[in-house]
């Protein structure tokens, strides 16, 4: 017998899936010099914390979103998080970085609940909750990283055992899991899941992302990054070239050549990019002592959690419904613009208005909730241009799509920012240039995002073809009345 659908509890599951798998994304970042030091490490093994995750991450979301279409919804995301919870445990409770690693990359599977959780919003409410719906949930993406990097700084201060972020990770988990056990089973459509080409683009994600997170550790020319860069397009070609053949591929290269669909997936690049790189330019800013810089504002870790960062996260638990509802009213794409136009502005102002918390804060504050806005018009505009079948497989390269931005976001400012030092002492920081470049950087790219959303997106056509029937999709086809 099917569970009676109920939408605020299902719409909670997806919520919570969504905020663990930016919990886990981000917890571990402000933590990593501690646990470089608890567990005696150097600084490049301790960076695999986060890059064993992130390569989980590409190898298995868009595997996860083409099996919650053949296997059933439902059973994926449990699963999904019965493994992201062992992670979750066994990074909680080892004592070598090599367990940890290994956790973390259990924890790495948690990134196909986002696109699982829409996938499932869409074929189980009714259209006119769908668009607020997906808002809520991709706004928690946002709001998870932000607390996230609050909850490392409280947790974490005056030296305390790291394990503590994995146990809230752990305590996360378990409630998210319980969370999805209440869910409506649906049977799945059935068929072939296409494991050559998951395997295939998973070895090519990797190849992309292992060199873009580490290069600037190995040295941007050196042969590592230059071979696994030429790999990586060499493979991610075959992949294109294979699913062309294939009667069932893991993604119709119709689907990533349609223009509405493309031109999202490269907003979303360009917003995980500047999103990264606005996020990792503050937190450093505000650490800057000022006494010997002339900048900054000489903040300890869990100062800058709660002072400069927690406005922002908490700014962007009330921008997401808000924005569902700007989307139903005027349609996602120039809500998206939108976003993406203020972001570029209040990123842009902290490249030059930086010397008053104030100041700082207002800044971010204002580009977070444009951020949120941004994650909350994603999702509907997929949904406009794809049929229910491809709604999880469409998010999960979405998703990849915003990593890959942001990992070369994150890579790219820490670069700016270790080649424009001066002495002070001892050590060497990064001057005050290095931060207005990367603000500068990242102001640009999200006006770029925007530029190409109004350029080559079609206001009012779609032009793949519909289901058979009326479904949340064509509803949301019909143009916006003034």
């Amino acid at each position: 017998m099917t569970r009676p659908v109920r939408p605020a509890l299902l719409l909670l599951a997806a919520a919570a899936g969504s905020f663990l798998l930016s919990l886990i994304q981000s917890v571990p970042v402000p933590v990593l010099p501690q646990i470089a030091q608890q567990l005696g490490v150097d600084a490049t093994t301790v960076g695999w914390v986060t890059t064993a995750t992130l390569l989980a991450a590409s190898a298995c979301t868009p595997l996860l979103g083409r099996l919650g279409h053949v296997l059933g919804i439902k059973p994926v995301f449990v699963a999904t998080l019965a493994v992201t919870l062992l992670g979750s445990i066994l990074a909680a409770t080892v004592h070598d970085i090599g367990w940890l690693i290994a956790a973390r990359i259990l924890q790495g599977t948690s990134f196909g609940l986002f696109p699982l959780g829409i996938s499932l919003l869409r074929h189980e409410l009714p259209a006119a909750k769908l668009t607020n719906s997906m808002a809520v949930v991709a706004s928690t993406l946002g709001v998870g990283g932000g607390v996230a990097l609050v909850a490392a700084g409280l947790l974490t201060q005056h030296d305390a055992d790291y394990r503590r972020v994995f146990w809230l990770c752990v305590a996360v988990s378990a409630i998210a899991l319980a969370l999805s056990l209440t869910l409506p089973r649906r049977a799945g459509a059935g068929g072939k899941v296409d494991l050559i080409g998951a395997v295939v683009l998973s070895v090519g994600l990797v190849s992309l992302l292992l060199p873009i997170s580490q290069g600037h550790t190995w040295g941007w020319t050196s042969t590592r990054v230059i071979a696994l860069f030429a790999a990586a397009v060499l493979i991610l070609v075959g992949f294109l070239l294979l699913e062309r053949r294939m009667a069932a591929p893991l993604v119709s290269v119709q689907l990533l050549s349609h223009r509405p669909i493309l031109v999202t997936n490269l907003a979303a690049m360009a917003v995980g990019f500047a999103m990264f790189a606005l996020q990792l330019a503050t937190s450093y800013f505000v650490q800057s002592p000022r006494a010997f810089t002339g900048f900054g504002f000489t903040a300890t870790v869990l100062q800058t959690s709660v002072i400069y960062l927690l406005p922002g996260a908490a700014a962007s638990i009330v921008v997401g419904p808000i924005a569902g509802r700007l989307v139903g009213r005027i349609g996602p794409r120039p809500v998206l613009a939108l976003a993406c136009g203020i972001a570029a502005l209040a990123t842009a102002s902290l490249a030059f208005l930086h010397d008053s918390k104030g100041a700082v804060i207002a800044g971010f504050v204002v580009a977070s909730c444009a951020i949120a806005m941004a994650y909350a018009s994603m999702p509907a505009l997929l949904v406009q241009h794809v049929d229910p079948h491809d709604t999880g497989i469409a998010n999960s390269i979405n998703s990849i799509m915003r990593t890959i931005g942001g990992t070369i976001g994150s890579a790219l400012v820490i670069t700016i920012l270790a080649g424009q030092t001066h002495r002070v002492g001892t050590i060497e920081l990064p001057t005050e240039n290095a931060y207005k470049i990367s603000y500068v950087l990242g102001a640009v790219i999200f006006a770029v995002g925007g530029a190409l959303v109004l350029l080559f997106i079609d206001r009012t056509r779609s032009t793949t073809p519909s289901p058979a029937s009326e479904s949340p999709a064509e509803a949301l086809r019909q143009p916006a009345r003034a």
